[in-house]
């Protein structure tokens, strides 16, 4: 039974919207909108297959998810109208303690069961047939995995658009050992939108005081002590997740860890979306590889990779570099993403009914490069790119290469000759590398991901040197090749392995890919494109659960795995691999003293040294796929 349901009169001209109180396992309401044709008369009427999305960010508000063929952004009621007059039942829900519903937002830990309890209740309405498909960008995208995770009742496929964790404590939350400052912005972001301070004028102004380019320039933060102080729940949510450095039972919880569920959650048809600038690369790789291992007849995994920011499929740029009108998702992957959910959901939702559309392609890849690199009229440089489709990734013919570094800052694919080579610098965590870019989202307006040349701005937190190049800080060690003498494509996960030491008890190392792109008339020193990067912090040397100090001068080898990418090196540019111990504020900084990062008070200057020679043969992996090969994968002439 439902109880206290309400009425919303918001309907339009094919589609009825009545909401909901469902209430959860513990009693929490959560507000539920239901879409149904207008007119449409439950338990008289043939049920519908039904559409479900769960978002923290207002089940009736514009979402910036819902932008086609370049209009501006739809309210979820218009996109529910759309597939109303599809035949299908839409459901929009406001996450717990979120906008219309009821109780305490404790970000993603309640959404495994809330999502579970939903899906239960759509099951058991008359206007249903029990099939239920999810789709979601962000966010909703974590529901949605979250909810799958505990094998919820009619679910039956999803779209997972930009999220959906596989390992927070690897992607998402936490990297390599670090904490995601995108955490900490999106937390005082959303705050302004909470309950607590919607009904309170003071709270709000206290909030609104707040300048969060300056918070950030006094991290870290102290419990009581930050800008989230007024509004308890979300500054108890963040440091728990910064506070919690090892992995342990905390970052095993279903809302945040599909791979421990990965045997018995739910197998159900899904498509994996994410693009190289996003924060979920890696969380969207891990998913395919395991979900496509599963069913891949009754439940296939299909993947798609842009070159965009966090869930801008219609963007043809990223940061300073355009990919082309071909990047975008419309015309390529499908007429726009309405579409091809649309055809997505005809197909698992309404199997006795309709034809399967869905193109054969499990991978369709964005292949950054191949451009001019000079600069268009908006001022981006031209980068270009393609798409291109394969039955596997990573694809085949992949060939792991090892790029070795060697002294002078050589990137060479010989092993070094010399036996015990070695380059060190000072880090000093008072005067950290600044973020320029990367897989970032939802720093607003602190930081900003996309594709950049490497080289101070005012544009970036942190940088004090506007217009030098980010090479020239002596804490980074850079290594390149020489120009290539013909085109090599990376297509791949990425691995950084070191040997390393250090005088410090604990710090960080930093690794950086980066296309080297040569001078032309519009960029007369060239242009470093950063296209993937990676952090470990050496505490974890031996184990994730079980930290471990370093040794002063103790040479160990450790692995930075930045997230994968797709990128055509043209022939004369460089490859470039920046190797350093920060990258604030995409991450936290370690205080090399020891302490944790979340709560230090006493950071020290650490002398780190990073080792070349034979004996300790430290290299870059990158995956090499022959060129002709890729003449095989022919770019995506439509839907």
């Amino acid at each position: 039974m439902v109880h206290n349901n309400t009425f919303d009169a918001a309907s339009g001209q094919d589609a009825a919207c009545t909401e909901f109180m469902i209430p959860m396992r513990d009693d929490v309401r959560l507000a539920t909108d239901v879409y149904l044709p207008a007119g449409f008369r439950p338990g008289i009427d043939a049920p519908l297959p039904t559409i479900l999305e769960r978002t923290p960010y207002g089940k009736r508000e514009v979402s910036r998810s819902e932008i086609n063929r370049g209009k501006p952004a739809a309210c979820r009621g218009d996109i529910a109208a759309y597939f109303v007059a599809r035949g299908f039942a839409v459901v929009f829900q406001d996450c717990r303690g979120r906008h219309a519903s009821e109780g305490e937002f404790t970000k993603y830990l309640s959404e495994g069961p809330d999502g579970y309890d939903t899906l239960e209740w759509i099951t058991q309405q008359e206007w249903s047939t029990g099939r239920v498909g999810t789709m979601g960008l962000s966010y909703a995208a974590h529901t949605q995995m979250a909810a799958a995770c505990m094998n919820p009742p009619g679910l039956v496929c999803m779209v997972i658009d930009s999220g959906g964790f596989a390992n927070s404590y690897q992607c998402g939350i936490r990297q390599g050992g670090a904490f995601e400052l995108k955490q900490a912005t999106w937390a005082v972001n959303q705050a302004k939108g909470s309950q607590a301070v919607l009904n309170d004028p003071l709270l709000k102004a206290a909030l609104d005081a707040q300048d969060l380019k300056e918070w950030f320039s006094r991290m870290p933060w102290r419990p009581g002590r930050s800008p989230l102080r007024f509004v308890p729940e979300y500054e108890r949510y963040l440091f728990d997740q910064w506070t919690h450095e090892t992995f342990d039972e905390f970052w095993q919880q279903p809302g945040i860890y599909a791979e421990g569920f990965y045997d018995t959650m739910a197998r159900v048809p899904t498509v994996l979306m994410s693009s190289w600038y996003d924060a979920y690369v890696r969380s969207t790789m891990d998913n395919f590889a395991a979900l496509s291992k599963l069913d891949p007849v009754a439940a296939p995994t299909y993947l798609i990779m842009g070159s965009w920011l966090h869930g801008d499929r219609n963007v043809p740029f990223s940061g300073d570099v355009d990919f082309g009108p071909a990047a975008m998702i419309e015309g390529r992957i499908a007429e726009d993403w309405l579409a091809f959910r649309a055809q997505w959901f005809d197909r698992w939702l309404k199997p006795a009914t309709s034809e399967v559309t869905q193109p054969d392609p499990v991978a369709r890849i964005f292949l950054m490069g191949g451009g001019s690199g000079a600069r268009n009229a908006e001022g981006r440089m031209q980068h270009g790119g393609a798409w291109i489709q394969s039955s596997q990734w990573p694809l085949a013919d992949t060939r792991f290469t090892c790029f070795y570094l060697r002294e002078g800052g050589v990137l060479s694919e010989q092993l070094p000759a010399e036996a015990d080579a070695s380059v060190s610098y000072a880090f000093d965590p008072s005067n950290p590398v600044p973020t320029i870019g990367g897989a970032l989202t939802s720093g607003a307006p602190v930081f900003e991901g996309g594709a950049f040349d490497q080289r101070e701005d005012e544009r970036f937190f942190g940088a004090r040197n506007p217009g030098v190049p980010l090479a020239a800080r002596n804490d980074i060690v850079v290594f390149e090749t020489p120009p290539l003498e013909e085109d090599m494509a990376v297509v791949g996960p990425v691995i950084v392995r070191l040997w390393i030491s250090s005088d410090a008890p604990d710090t960080d190392f930093t690794a950086k890919l980066i296309d080297m792109c040569p001078p032309n008339s519009d960029y007369p020193e060239g242009f470093a494109m950063n296209l993937t990067d990676g952090i470990f912090r050496c505490r974890f040397h031996k184990s994730w659960s079980k930290p471990e100090f370093l040794e002063s001068g103790r040479i160990y080898e450790i692995k930075i795995e930045p997230f994968a990418t797709a990128n055509l090196f043209k022939r004369g540019h460089r490859i470039r691999l920046d190797i350093s111990s920060s990258n604030f504020p995409h991450f936290d900084v370690n205080p090399n003293s020891g302490e944790s990062p979340a709560l230090a008070r006493a950071p020290r200057i650490a002398v780190n040294t990073v080792y070349l020679g034979a004996d300790n043969p430290s290299h870059l992996v990158l995956p090499i796929v022959p060129v002709n090969a890729l003449r095989g994968l022919e770019a995506l002439a439509g839907h």
